[in-house]
C-alpha cells in the first residue's frame, strides 16, 4: 500500500501525494509548503554558472517584444488592476520560499525565504518576513528569531492558524521557534532529535507527532514545547492519529514498526503511555514493510505468502478480512485511492499490466470488490510514487474523470455514478474563432490532462472547487487520443456535458469570489505583466495589467477559501533580482454585493438524465451576467428530490460480470450459491441477486425489490473452503518460538463447526467453533524437522481438511568440512560437512570440487569424489539452512603414492586445545619444521596436520621425491618426553606442565613410508604389488619394550630392520638397499614447552635384481 494521501494535513519535508488525482487540496497556507521559481529550484544563481545554465532556462537567450502574446479570441480593451509591489531586499540569492496566509479574517502573511545548497543538501541562509496588510508591505524578522539562526521549515497548526512553528537547520542547531500570535513573537526550544516530518492531530491543536531521522516517533501535547518518545523503528509515513467515533480514545496512535528486513508489525499505542503492556496488536502476525494504511474508517495491511501479496482490510476497527478481488485478478500492486462515503476505490495493477491500473470499487465492508474501469493510465511522480490518471470533481459527489488506454490510445472518460457507467467527453462545437469543430463520437472526443499540481502555488492541468459546482477548467486536446502537443484550455459550466475552448495555449486558471470570477495567467518562460479576468464562467475575458515591469512568475497565492478578492503573485524581474511580491486587490472592479436576484438555479444532469445517484440535484449559482461580490458568508445551496430506482442505480455484485446486454451474470469461477462463514444457523443472510446498489445512491422504490438482495434464514451446511496459514504467511518457524496458526472457513456454519488442529508433533487441540480461534492458535515446537500441520473443520453435515508442511529450523552456527589432507590419484575420497548444531532442519549442500565450474548440490552432508590429476586441489562446501549460508574450504594434496602415520598425544594437551583452525595450523607448522631440520627431508615431501576435535591427534605424510633416484625411507619413532632442560619442579608453572606433549608410538614402530613404484627415465624401476602400497607398521605389545633405551639400541634396531629388508622380495625383483641411517633428536617448543622427538630415518638406494617368484 502507498503512504497516506495529503488530505491528512501532513506537513513533511517531502510532500507525499501518491494520489493527486483524488486530493482536494487544502489552502496552501495550512501547509507552509515550499515553492521555488522554476529556474531556482535546482541551483542558486552564482554558484556555478556553467552547470546552472544547463539546468535552467537560459534567460540571456530569451527575447520578447515587451508584450506577451495574447490569447486567441475576441478580448476587450486593456484595464489596470489595483496592485502594489514589494521587493524582499537582500534575498536575491535565496532559491526557495514558504508562505503562510492565516485567513480567518486575518491580514497576516508569513514568508520564509532560504538558500538551499544542493551540493551540501542543507540550508545555508534564511530570512523570515511578515506582513500585516495583506502583503502590501513586509517586515524582516531575522533579529526576532536570532540574527545567526538559520531556519529550514515553516509549520502551521491546521486547527489554529495563529500557532506557528519554525524549525532551524540541524546542521547548525536543532531547535524549534514557537509563536502563538501569528508570528509576531517567538520562543526557542532546544531539540535532541532531528525532525523529518510532522503530523498534527485533526482536532487537538497542540497535539503533534514528529518523525526523526533515526526512525523514532515522538509526541508532544504542548505544541512542541516538550517531547516524549513514543516508539522506535517506526516506518516512515506509517503513523496515524486515531479517529473519533472509531477508536476507543482520542490519544491512540496507529503505527507500523519494523521487526526485520522483511517483517513489520501493526501496533497501536497510547499517546503518553506506549509501553509493551499498553500496546495493541490489531493484526495477528507480521505484515509486509511499508504496507499499513489507516484512512477514515478503514485499515489496510499486506501480507505476502509464497511471493504473492494478500491484502487485508478492517472496517470500523473490526477484525481483518482478506480483500476479495475477482478470483483471477492476481494483483502485482494495489493503491487505495479513496475511502469516502463508506466505500473503497482501489487502483490495482494486475499480472498482465505494466503501465496501467484497473479501478475497483468495494461494498461498505471494504471486502468485496468489482471492476469499475480497466486500463487507467499511470505515471511516476517526482518522488518515485505512482500517479493514476483519476480525478474526483469537487462539488459534485460521484463524478470522476479518468484517462483510459485503449488500443495504445489514451482517451478521457467521465462518470456521474461512481464508476458504474463511463462515457467519452463531447468536444466543443466551435473553436475560439467561431469555426465549427467536426468531432463525432466515438471516433473523436475531448481529452484532458488530469495532473494536479503538488505545489499549491502553481496551477495543475485541471481545477474544480466545492464553491463552484459544475465549473471545471482543464488543459487538453480533441481528436482520437490525448496528445501533449497543440494543448488548449477548456471549460465546462454544466459538469462536463458541454465544453468550450477558452485559450489556445496553456494558462493557469484560478477561482475568485467563490467561483464567481476566474483569473487566468499564462504559462510561459517569458516575463509577463498581464492577466485575464472573466465574470461569466469563461465566456468573455478582460485583459488587465498587474505590474508595470514584466515579471517572471514563480507562484500565485490567494487568501484561504478563495472567498476574498486579494491575490499575491511571486516572481523575479531577472534571475539575479530579489523576490518581487505583487499584491493584487480585485475589490476595485466590483461595485456592489450580490443580491438574491443575482442567482439562478441549475439542474445537474448527464446528457439530459436528471436522476444521478438516485436523486435530482438543483444548485443555486451566480448568473453569468451578474458582476457582484458574493462575500465570505456565501455557501453553496443544493436541493434534492428522490428518484425511483432503475437498473442504472445498481452495479454488478462481487463474482458477477456485466455482459454486452447490460445484465450481470456470474463469472465462470463464481458459485452464486456460496455463502460466507458468518452465516450461522438461526441467523439470516442476504441472498444475492447479482446486483448491489451503488454506494451513496439514494433511489427508492422502482425496481429496488427486484435487484436488492433478500434476507433469508441460514441453513445448516457442511464446512467448505477451509484455509490454514501461519500469521506471518511463511512455511518456516524458529525452534522454541511461538508459531501462530490462522484458520479461515469460507463457507459453512462457523458457530456449529468444530476445528481440530494437529500440529504434527504429537499434539493437537480442538475448538468448538471458528469464532473462538479468530486471534490464532499458538504452538511451540521443541525439535527441528518438517511437520505436517492439519486443520479439520467438522459439523453434522460433513468435514473439510486443510494442511501445510511447516519447516522448523534453528540457527546454523558453524560448519566444518571433513576431508583428507592427502589423497591418492583416481581413488575415491569421502567429503563430509559437519554442522553445529547437528540438527538445524532442511539443509542444502553446495559443493565446488577442484576446478569444476558447476557445483554439486545435495541434500546429504557427504559426497564422494575422485581427483584425476596430481597437485593441490581446493574443495569448498556451502551449507544453506533457512536464511543462513555458511561455508568451509579445504585443500587436498593429490599424489600417485604416499605414506602416512598417525600421531597421538597425551590427554593433558586436550585442556589447552581450543579446537580452532588457527591453533591446529600453528602446531602443525612447528612439528613439520622440526622434522625437516632434523631429517633433511625436502619441505614438499612432508605434510603434517593436526586433526580437529578431541582428543588431540595428528597425522604426517611423506610424499615421493621426484628429484632423486629410487629412494626408500624407513622411519623409526621413539617416545616423546619432556626435555631435561624443562623445569618440572612444583615451583614451575602448572599450566606449563599440563602442556607437556608426549607422542607415543604404541610399540616399536617401523614404518616403511615410501618405495618407488614407477620407472624413472634412465633407471630400471618397477612397481610393487598392490599389497605393498598400503602403510606398514609394527606394533609390539609393550610400548616400553619397543622403545630403544639408548642410542646403541636404536642403531641395533635399525640394523635388524635393514637385515629384514635385505631378505624381502618384491614382485620378481629383490630390493638390495644400501643402508644410510640418519638418527636425530627433534626439539621444538609448544606453549613454552621444549619437546623432544627421537626418530631415525633410513634412506635406501635400491637396485632391482631379477629373482624368481616363490608365490609367497
Amino acid at each position: 500500500f502507498p503512504p497516506r494521501t495529503g488530505r491528512e494535513r501532513r506537513v513533511e519535508r517531502k510532500r507525499d501525494f501518491l494520489h493527486p488525482q483524488h486530493l482536494s487540496l487544502p489552502p496552501a497556507m495550512e501547509r507552509g509548503v515550499i515553492f521555488c521559481p522554476k529556474w531556482l529550484c535546482v541551483q542558486a544563481p552564482g554558484e556555478d554558472s556553467n552547470s546552472a545554465a544547463g539546468r535552467r532556462v537560459a534567460r540571456s537567450e530569451l527575447r520578447w517584444s515587451g508584450e506577451e502574446r495574447r490569447a486567441a479570441g475576441p478580448r476587450q480593451e486593456e484595464l489596470k488592476l489595483n496592485s502594489s509591489t514589494f521587493a524582499l531586499t537582500g534575498d536575491s540569492s535565496h532559491n526557495q520560499a514558504m508562505v503562510h496566509w492565516s485567513g480567518q479574517n486575518s491580514s497576516v502573511i508569513l514568508m520564509l525565504t532560504k538558500l538551499f545548497d544542493f551540493n551540501l543538501n542543507s540550508v545555508t541562509e534564511s530570512s523570515l518576513w511578515r506582513s500585516t496588510d495583506y502583503g502590501a508591505t513586509y517586515q524582516k524578522l531575522n533579529d526576532k528569531v536570532g540574527a545567526k539562526t538559520i531556519l529550514s521549515y515553516l509549520y502551521v497548526s491546521p486547527n489554529n492558524k495563529r500557532k506557528i512553528m519554525l524549525l532551524t537547520d540541524p546542521e547548525v542547531e536543532s531547535s524549534l521557534l514557537i509563536s502563538s500570535d501569528e508570528g509576531a513573537t517567538y520562543q526557542k526550544h532546544r531539540l535532541n532529535f532531528y525532525i523529518l516530518s510532522l503530523l498534527f492531530h485533526p482536532e487537538q491543536e497542540d497535539w503533534i507527532l514528529a518523525y526523526s531521522h533515526d526512525q523514532k516517533l515522538y509526541s508532544s501535547v504542548e505544541f512542541g514545547r516538550r517531547w516524549q518518545l513514543v516508539h522506535e523503528r517506526v516506518a516512515p509515513n506509517r503513523f496515524y492519529w486515531s479517529k473519533m467515533g472509531l477508536d476507543k480514545e482520542p490519544g491512540l496512535i496507529h503505527l507500523e514498526t519494523s521487526i526485520s528486513e522483511g517483517q513489520a508489525l501493526y501496533v497501536t499505542c497510547k499517546l503518553q503511555n506506549c509501553t509493551d503492556a499498553n500496546k495493541g496488536k490489531p493484526f495477528p502476525g507480521y505484515i509486509d514493510p511499508n504496507s499499513l494504511v489507516v484512512q477514515d474508517e478503514y485499515v489496510f495491511v499486506q501480507v505476502s505468502t509464497a511471493g504473492r501479496p494478500i491484502y487485508y482490510v478492517s472496517a470500523k476497527r473490526d477484525v481483518f478480512t482478506p480483500m476479495k478481488l475477482p478470483k483471477y485478478t492476481l494483483p502485482k500492486d494495489l493503491h487505495v485511492i479513496s475511502t469516502d462515503e463508506n466505500r473503497v476505490v482501489a487502483a490495482v495493477q494486475e499480472w498482465n499490466q505494466n503501465e496501467t491500473y484497473n479501478l475497483y470499487v468495494s461494498d461498505t465492508s471494504g471486502v468485496y470488490y468489482t471492476l469499475a474501469l480497466e486500463n487507467v493510465v499511470s505515471s511516476m511522480g517526482p518522488e518515485g510514487n505512482v500517479m493514476v490518471d483519476l480525478y474526483e470533481v469537487a462539488g459534485i459527489k460521484g463524478m470522476f474523470l479518468a484517462n483510459k488506454k485503449t488500443d495504445n490510445q489514451v482517451k478521457t472518460h467521465i462518470t456521474y455514478n461512481r464508476g458504474r457507467d463511463w462515457r467519452l467527453l463531447q468536444a466543443p462545437s466551435k473553436d475560439l474563432g467561431g469555426n465549427n469543430i467536426h468531432c463525432l463520437l466515438p471516433y473523436c472526443s475531448l481529452h484532458l490532462h488530469l495532473h494536479v499540481s503538488a505545489n499549491p502555488y502553481t496551477s495543475g492541468n485541471i481545477a474544480s472547487r466545492d464553491s463552484a459546482p459544475g465549473i471545471i477548467v482543464a488543459s487538453g486536446s480533441f481528436g482520437s487520443e490525448l496528445t501533449t502537443s497543440n494543448v488548449s484550455v477548456f471549460i465546462t459550466s454544466d459538469a462536463g456535458n458541454t465544453w468550450r475552448q477558452i485559450f489556445d495555449e496553456e494558462y493557469a486558471v484560478l477561482y475568485l469570489n467563490q467561483g464567481g470570477a476566474l483569473v487566468a495567467i499564462r504559462h510561459t518562460p517569458l516575463p509577463i505583466r498581464h492577466l485575464w479576468l472573466s465574470f461569466d464562467e469563461g465566456r468573455q475575458w478582460n485583459k488587465y495589467t498587474f505590474t508595470n515591469t514584466p515579471l517572471f512568475v514563480d507562484g500565485v497565492l490567494g487568501e484561504p477559501g478563495e472567498e476574498t478578492l486579494i491575490m499575491t503573485i511571486f516572481g523575479h524581474v531577472s534571475h539575479r533580482s530579489e523576490w518581487q511580491l505583487v499584491k493584487i486587490d480585485f475589490r476595485s472592479i466590483f461595485n456592489r454585493r450580490c443580491t438574491e436576484a443575482d442567482y439562478q438555479t441549475w439542474h445537474l444532469h448527464d446528457q439530459g438524465e436528471p436522476c444521478l445517484m438516485g436523486v435530482k440535484r438543483i444548485y443555486r449559482k451566480l448568473k453569468p451576467t451578474s458582476r457582484c461580490v458574493m462575500g465570505k458568508t456565501y455557501s453553496v445551496s443544493m436541493t434534492s428530490g428522490p428518484c425511483d430506482c432503475t437498473e442504472a442505480d445498481f452495479e454488478c455484485d462481487y463474482g458477477y460480470e456485466r455482459r454486452t446486454d447490460g445484465r450481470c451474470s456470474p463469472a465462470f469461477w463464481f458459485h452464486p450459491s456460496s455463502m460466507t462463514r458468518s452465516c450461522t444457523t438461526g441467523m439470516t443472510f442476504l441472498n444475492r441477486t447479482g446486483y448491489r446498489k451503488v454506494v451513496s445512491n439514494n433511489c427508492t422504490a422502482g425496481v429496488s425489490v427486484v435487484y436488492t438482495a433478500r434476507r433469508q434464514q441460514c441453513p445448516i451446511q457442511a464446512p467448505k473452503g477451509l484455509h490454514l496459514v501461519t500469521s506471518e504467511g511463511r512455511l518456516t518457524a524458529t525452534l522454541g518460538t511461538n508459531v501462530t496458526f490462522l484458520v479461515f472457513l469460507e463457507e459453512g456454519d462457523g458457530a456449529r463447526t468444530s476445528i481440530t488442529l494437529d500440529f504434527g508433533d504429537g499434539h493437537a487441540l480442538t475448538y468448538s467453533n471458528v469464532s473462538s480461534i479468530e486471534d490464532g492458535i499458538k504452538h511451540i515446537y521443541k525439535a527441528v524437522g518438517i511437520y505436517r500441520v492439519t486443520a479439520t473443520g467438522e459439523n453434522s453435515l460433513g468435514s473439510e481438511t486443510a494442511m501445510l508442511y511447516l519447516h522448523v529450523t534453528c540457527q546454523l552456527e558453524y560448519i566444518h568440512l571433513s576431508a583428507p589432507f592427502v589423497a591418492v590419484r583416481n581413488k575415491e575420497v569421502n567429503l563430509t560437512a559437519v554442522l553445529w548444531p547437528s540438527q538445524v532442519g532442511t539443509v542444502t549442500y553446495i559443493w565446488w570440487i577442484g576446478n569444476n565450474t558447476e557445483p554439486v548440490i545435495t541434500l546429504e552432508g557427504s559426497v564422494a569424489c575422485t581427483f584425476s590429476r596430481e597437485g593441490i586441489n581446493t574443495v569448498t562446501v556451502q551449507v544453506s539452512a533457512g536464511n543462513t549460508i555458511l561455508q568451509d574450504r579445504k585443500v587436498i594434496a593429490v599424489h600417485e603414492y604416499f605414506r602416512s602415520h598417525p600421531l597421538t598425544f597425551s590427554s593433558n594437551l586436550d585442556d589447552h586445545n581450543p579446537d580452532v583452525a588457527e591453533w591446529r595450523l600453528d602446531v602443525s607448522r612447528v612439528i613439520k619444521n622440526s622434522l625437516i631440520q632434523a631429517t633433511g627431508v625436502r619441505e614438499d615431501q612432508l605434510l603434517v596436520t593436526i586433526l580437529p576435535g578431541l582428543p588431540t591427534a595428528a597425522e604426517f605424510f611423506l610424499l615421493p621425491d621426484k628429484h632423486k633416484m629410487e629412494l626408500q625411507v624407513t622411519v623409526y619413532a621413539a617416545h616423546l618426553s619432556a626435555a631435561p632442560l624443562v623445569d618440572t619442579s612444583e615451583n614451575h608453572s602448572g599450566s606449563a606442565m599440563l602442556m607437556l606433549l608426549s607422542v607415543v608410538v604404541l610399540g616399536l614402530a617401523v614404518f616403511v613410508i615410501y618405495k618407488f613404484k614407477r620407472k624413472i627415465p634412465g633407471l630400471n624401476v618397477y612397481a610393487q604389488m598392490q599389497n605393498e602400497k598400503e602403510q606398514e607398521m609394527m606394533s609390539p605389545a609393550n610400548p616400553t619394550e619397543a622403545t630403544p633405551s639408548s642410542q646403541r639400541d636404536l642403531v641395533h634396531s635399525l640394523e635388524i630392520l635393514d637385515t629384514e629388508f635385505n631378505s624381502r622380495a618384491v614382485g620378481k625383483y629383490l630390493l638390495l638397499p644400501s643402508l644410510s641411517p640418519v638418527h636425530a633428536i627433534f626439539v621444538f617448543s609448544i606453549n613454552h614447552f621444549v619437546l623432544l622427538f627421537s626418530c631415525a630415518v633410513l634412506f635406501h638406494e635400491t637396485h632391482p635384481v631379477p629373482v624368481q617368484s616363490r608365490g609367497d
